[in-house]
Parts: C-alpha cells; sequence; structure tokens
C-alpha cells in the first residue's frame, strides 16, 4: 500500500497555523488545494438548512474550523488516491455500507494513510459485526425496544424476557484507558448479544464518529440512572459483587430479579467483582436487561480464559493478537476536527520522509523533567536495535545519503525532543541518513477535563499508529492503543529503577496486543487461585507488567 509521499514543505509560507491550530489561511493562490473549514457533525445529522459546500476557503466559528484537504488528481500529484486504495477502504469488509462519508471523513481516507492490513478479518467477524449492526439498528436509542425495556428500570423488577438487553458503558479514567476498555465492552457485548450504549461523558461526541449506521451508539441524555454514574462503586446496592456476599442469593438459584446490575471492573476491585470472568456468574448475568460497566482495564484476555466463550472467539479471531486491532479499527474513528488535526501533522512533517519513527515516552518519575536517565534509555534503545544511525562527533560533514527518517515523539515534556532534535542538528549521522524530529504538543500534565487537550492526545495516538516502528513506554495504554491500531509490535522501554537507565533498554514485544494490567488469578472451576497467565498458549504475562495479561499467537498453531 503506497503511503502519500508530497506534502507542503514545513518551511514553505504557502501555509499558515492559527494561533489555536485549527484553522488554516491560504496564502499562495497558485496551489490547487480545495479545503473545507467547516465540516457537518460527525455522523450527525445536518441542521436545517445547512449547507456544506466546498469553497477556497469557508469561514466558520472558530471553535469549530477543520481543515480538509482535498487531493486534487492529475499525472504529477501524489496526492490523488489510487484506485486499490480506495477498493479497500472497508477494510476487506470490516467497515459497514451506509455511513455518510463527509460526516466522518476518517472512516474512507484512513486507508490512504496506512500501509495494507497485514491480517484480514475472519468471514465470521464480518458477519457478526453485520448482525451485531441488525441488532443495533433495531433496539437502539428511541425504538420501541428500547423504550419498552427502560420501563424497567422504572419499575426496578423485569418479570419477562425482553427483546433486546443492553450493556452501557460509564466513560471513565483517561482517553487510553477509555478507548481500550470500550473495545473490551464492545466485545462482551458481541459475545453476549447485549446492544451497547456508550455514555457520552465530556467529551466523547467530540473524539469519535458513530461506528453503526443509521443509529446511534450514544447512550440518551435522559437515562434514568445517568445521574448515578459518579457514585456508582463496589458499596452500591446493585454492584454485582456486592450481591454475591449476600448469602441468601449465594445459597439460591443464582437468579437476579433486578432490571440492573452494576459491573465494578476497576482495577480495585475485589475477589467477588472478579467473578464476573466465570461462566456460572454470565449465566447468572444473562437475562438482566440492563448491564452498567465502569472499568479502566483492557479485559479482553480473560475473556478468552472462559470455555463459553472459547469456541466463538476462536473463530471470529483466528489470530488472537489482531483483536484490539480490528475492533480498534471498526469503533474507533476521529471526527473531522480531530482528523484534521491528524492530517495537516501528517502531510507537514511525515509525509515525505522516506521512514516514519514513533517514540512514546511516558515518565512516572515525580519531579521535574526531563531526566537524563530517561534521556540515555531511549537513545540507547533506538541505536542499539538501529532503529536510528549513530552521529560522527569528529567529521562535521558526511556525505549525505538519499535515505530520510522522520522521528515522531509523544510526551508531556518538550525537553526530550528538543534533546534528540539538537543531537542530530548538531552531528552529522555516521550513514548519511537526515533525521527529523517533530513533537505535535508537550501540555506538561495530563489535563483530561480539557476538550482540546484530548483532541491533540487522540490526535497523537493516532499519528503514532501511522509510523512504520514504535517505541512505547512500560505500563502506557496510550501506547497500546497506538501499537495495536497500527498493526505494531514495538519496542517497549523497560521501566527505570532507582532513577537510572535499564540495561538492556528496551525489547521487543511478543504481540501488537494491549495488556490486561490487573487480572484475576482464580480457577472458576476448582474454585482456588490459580495462574491465569499459564493456562493456555495464548493468554501469557505481559512483557511490560509481570502479572498482567496479554494475548498472542501460537505460531506453531497458525
Amino acid at each position: 500500500m503506497k503511503r502519500f509521499r508530497r506534502n507542503p514543505d514545513e518551511n514553505d509560507p504557502v501555509t499558515n497555523l492559527d494561533p489555536d491550530g485549527e484553522g488554516l489561511f491560504l496564502r499562495d493562490q497558485e496551489r490547487k488545494f480545495s479545503v473545507v473549514l467547516q465540516d457537518p457533525p460527525s455522523d450527525g445529522v445536518l441542521e436545517s438548512g445547512q449547507d456544506v459546500r466546498s469553497f477556497d476557503v469557508l469561514e466558520s466559528s472558530k471553535e469549530e474550523r477543520v481543515l480538509e484537504v482535498k487531493p486534487q488528481k492529475g499525472p504529477d500529484n501524489d496526492y490523488a488516491p489510487s484506485v486499490e486504495a480506495r477498493k479497500d477502504e472497508l477494510l476487506s469488509g470490516l467497515l459497514a455500507v451506509g455511513h455518510h462519508e463527509r460526516s466522518c471523513v476518517s472512516r474512507y481516507q484512513s486507508v490512504l494513510y496506512r500501509k495494507e492490513l497485514l491480517h484480514k478479518p475472519s468471514p465470521h467477524l464480518i458477519s457478526r459485526l453485520r448482525s451485531y449492526e441488525a441488532l443495533h439498528k433495531r433496539c437502539g436509542p428511541y425504538t420501541e425496544s428500547y423504550n419498552k425495556t427502560l420501563e424497567m428500570l422504572k419499575t426496578k423488577h423485569h418479570l419477562e424476557s425482553t427483546d433486546c438487553n443492553y450493556l452501557v458503558w460509564i466513560s471513565f479514567s483517561g482517553l487510553g484507558n477509555r478507548i481500550l476498555t470500550l473495545a473490551s465492552a464492545f466485545l462482551y457485548a458481541l459475545l453476549t448479544n447485549r446492544v451497547l450504549l456508550v455514555d457520552p461523558g465530556a467529551d466523547m461526541v467530540d473524539l469519535f464518529c458513530e461506528p453503526f449506521p443509521e443509529v446511534s451508539w450514544f447512550l440518551p441524555p435522559d437515562f434514568p440512572l445517568k445521574s448515578q454514574f459518579n457514585s456508582f462503586d463496589q458499596k452500591s446496592p446493585h454492584c454485582y459483587g456486592r450481591i454475591l456476599k449476600n448469602s441468601t442469593f449465594a445459597n439460591s438459584s443464582r437468579l437476579i430479579s433486578s432490571s440492573f446490575v452494576y459491573l465494578h471492573l476497576v482495577h480495585d476491585y475485589d475477589d467477588q467483582d472478579k467473578l464476573f470472568f466465570c461462566d456460572e456468574d454470565q449465566t447468572s448475568l444473562q437475562k438482566v436487561p440492563w448491564l452498567i460497566m465502569k472499568t479502566d482495564n483492557y479485559f479482553v484476555p480473560s475473556l478468552f480464559l472462559m470455555p463459553s466463550f472459547e469456541q466463538e472467539l476462536s473463530n471470529l479471531f483466528p489470530r488472537k493478537e489482531t483483536v484490539f486491532h480490528f475492533l480498534g479499527r471498526y469503533l474507533f474513528h476521529p471526527t473531522n476536527p480531530v482528523w484534521g488535526l491528524i492530517t495537516r501533522y501528517y502531510h507537514a512533517y511525515l509525509a515525505k520522509a522516506d521512514e516514519r519513527i514513533g517514540i512514546q515516552i511516558r515518565v512516572f518519575d515525580t519531579g521535574t523533567g526531563p531526566f537524563q536517565h530517561v534521556l540515555d534509555q531511549i537513545i540507547a534503545c533506538a541505536l542499539k536495535e538501529d532503529l536510528l544511525p549513530k552521529v560522527s562527533r569528529e567529521k562535521p560533514i558526511i556525505n549525505q545519503s538519499q535515505k530520510s527518517k522522520a522521528v515522531l515523539i509523544t510526551s508531556l515534556s518538550a525537553g526530550y525532543f528538543e534533546r534528540v532534535r539538537d543531537l542530530y542538528w548538531e552531528h552529522p549521522t555516521v550513514t548519511g541518513e537526515v533525521i527529523s524530529v517533530y513533537q505535535p504538543s508537550h501540555e506538561e500534565y495530563q489535563q483530561t477535563e480539557k476538550r482540546f487537550h484530548n483532541r491533540k492526545a487522540w490526535a497523537e495516538m493516532y499519528l503514532l499508529s501511522l509510523t512504520d516502528v514504535l517505541v512505547t513506554s512500560s505500563w502506557s495504554t496510550f501506547g497500546y492503543v497506538a501499537q495495536s491500531l497500527g498493526g505494531l509490535k514495538p519496542w517497549i522501554l523497560y521501566k527505570p529503577e532507582n532513577q537510572s537507565a535499564p540495561d538492556p533498554a528496551c525489547h521487543r514485544a511478543m504481540s501488537m496486543e494491549p495488556c490486561f494490567h490487573a487480572p484475576p488469578f482464580y480457577d472458576c472451576k476448582a474454585k482456588r487461585g490459580i495462574d491465569t497467565g499459564a493456562l493456555v498458549p495464548h493468554v501469557r504475562h505481559c512483557e511490560d507488567m509481570s502479572w498482567g495479561l496479554k494475548l498472542v499467537d501460537n505460531e506453531s498453531e497458525l
């Protein structure tokens, strides 16, 4: 799959970003760009009378301006999408038809920025996704079935079976965690024939397009339990773990008469909460109309250890390490404002390079950085694994080769970017390669409550996923999202101890799957503790967290 190769030169005065980075003004009328600075709401219905057209420049409110550079086809224009690329814009059947292209440009353009899929989605996965979309259309918000099932929440009891059962995902934790947990929740909904409804939180609508045709996945604002979401915890009367502690329930037929159950799957969950991952308990939950889930864990690996789901998961994902890769590409499409951030940066800084290298830096040390030991570790990893060339400190000039590498660094601090950039500016490389180093933002500290902060964070995860090779930090869900979306097996930086650079500095990941940081260690049948990372070949302990679990492929079985 050929990627874009031409882009405006970063030093060319043809373009100039406005101070907040959301708009772009044309300054050279000789360039043949068609620019849209206002896009329709992502996967939304256009407001009455709204006219969306493509002009050279179309002004809109400052907050909603976004650039879409529309390629002009021509014999000398490498921007023009190839016929082959457009043929696979639905990712070999992974994505559904029926969406309005202008409402979510990324859904159709992302294929132009990525390599061809190394693995194809299984026919069974494609079939199940189409079946789920039909279910969601029949049972989604404000449908007859939804309204009927909603009445049970008001009576607080359910006395009859329902046409549609639901899983409500509560928006919780940082953006990387939310993306991973939402994919986990969707897979669980797929396995249990539930309709997934997403709490929009403060910014989910702003960041992600609607993934399902015709009916929204966002929970309506008038949902009766919405005001209680923040207060749900292990002490809540409807918490499943607390229900299990009730001796009457434990000794009964384990039938739940309540219309909803709260599932507490946060990292601090206890042994009773973790029984969610036992088949017997899934039977108890099966007929509850409403399950309300709060989690900050990518719990997919434990689903693969449940006998009742084993065969279906094997049919859905013959290659185990592709779970989030496919679900992420299916579910998470940047909205038009975020896609503008991604594509503008890609064309300005990354498109012309022969190779793109992503370095994602997450520092857990307290104090003011940058830290020398972290910088030393990054450089040691990049040099040892031949990701970047060494520099020559003796010869001021070395004949330049034709190869160029663009390094994309993401970090809350600007210090690491500046040191790496200066290293390759002040010294030539021994190979003659030209190294350019970029960092989209440096927010200094995590600001999850700010909308534009999370826009940038989502854009940077996505940009990292467009690189050719990737270096990530241990324990970072930010890095997990990038590697899995991009289908990359990253080099993982070991977590430093005692403020010293580890030796070796990094190691290659076993698979592109994220790590489940807080898995249960329990044998449901024997009712005793067990090492769940040693039960099956395709669920192992994570490279960066010895007690975590992740999916891998046993090559001998493929």
